[in-house]
């Protein structure tokens, strides 16, 4: 249905748009990643090779297509250029279509919100991933947002209703069921970051929603973390992971949260009794 809708000639001109504007924040949204916390502003610096330092010309900057024209490398010294510029851009256009064919006609204000959630959601996945910590100032923004949304939503109800009520207690029951994680292993099973980002997709989601995430989080996280252990056992991996291993979680809820937001799916089968 969606590529239907995609590629129909009175309907394709504001997608492809949206798209292209996607792919441009997404350019925007690796240069925050790469640059938070290094003191460089992500606005008014100059973009310079990582390798030679080299400033680099606009027609290298250009989202996506750079990337392919260049072959992967530096114009300058031919170093490669990391995937992750091309993917975040591919993944930010994708995000922005796919939320204007499934909420834009509906409420043009929670596409906006969603828009900005999920591309914080993104910003956080990467670098938790890069760096193994989820910084504060995507976090707090994260949940900022997700807290608008669920108030806006409770606001269009005129009345706080039993589901309502735990839509809106939804991010403080899973921030404690996830600090109750981090309190008792000492940070060993779990960061209290992630207790922070917890919090931010309760509101998000919703109650329901939010634990259907969490449950499909913590399937992610068990199947990926077998199969790089299985990987790098097998000498197939170039860095070598064993169960103890430090793997970043943020990703893996992330991705829960982008699969129950499209699917809707009720992991317990629960809601309909309320």
């Amino acid at each position: 249905m969606i590529l239907s809708k995609i590629f129909a000639g009175d309907q394709l001109f504001l997608p492809v748009i949206l798209f292209c504007l996607g792919v441009i924040i997404g350019s925007f949204l690796n240069v925050v990643i790469l640059r938070y916390g290094t003191g460089f502003s992500c606005v008014s610096s100059n973009s310079r090779c990582f390798s030679c330092s080299h400033r680099l010309a606009w027609f290298d900057l250009i989202p996506f297509f750079s990337f392919i024209f260049l072959k992967g490398k530096c114009r300058y010294c031919k170093s490669k250029i990391s995937f992750q510029y091309p993917l975040v851009e591919m993944i930010s256009g994708l995000i922005f279509l796919f939320l204007y064919f499934h909420i834009f006609w509906l409420s043009p204000i929670i596409f906006i919100l969603d828009i900005i959630a999920f591309s914080l959601l993104l910003m956080i996945a990467v670098y938790d991933f890069r760096h193994k910590i989820i910084p504060d100032g995507l976090v707090y923004s994260f949940i900022i947002i997700s807290l608008i949304k669920v108030v806006y939503f409770i606001g269009l109800s005129h009345i706080l209703s039993f589901p309502f009520y735990l839509d809106l207690l939804a991010g403080p029951i899973l921030f404690l069921f996830f600090y109750i994680l981090w309190a008792v292993s000492n940070g060993r099973w779990i960061g209290f970051a992630d207790a922070k980002l917890a919090l931010g997709l309760g509101w998000f989601l919703g109650f329901w929603a939010g634990i259907s995430a969490i449950i499909l989080s913590f399937w992610i996280g068990a199947i990926f973390s077998l199969l790089v252990v299985t990987l790098g056992r097998l000498n197939l991996l170039s860095k070598k992971l064993t169960i103890k291993s430090e793997i970043p979680f943020a990703p893996f809820i992330i991705l829960a949260v982008f699969v129950e937001y499209i699917l809707h799916f009720d992991f317990l089968f629960l809601q309909n009794l309320f």
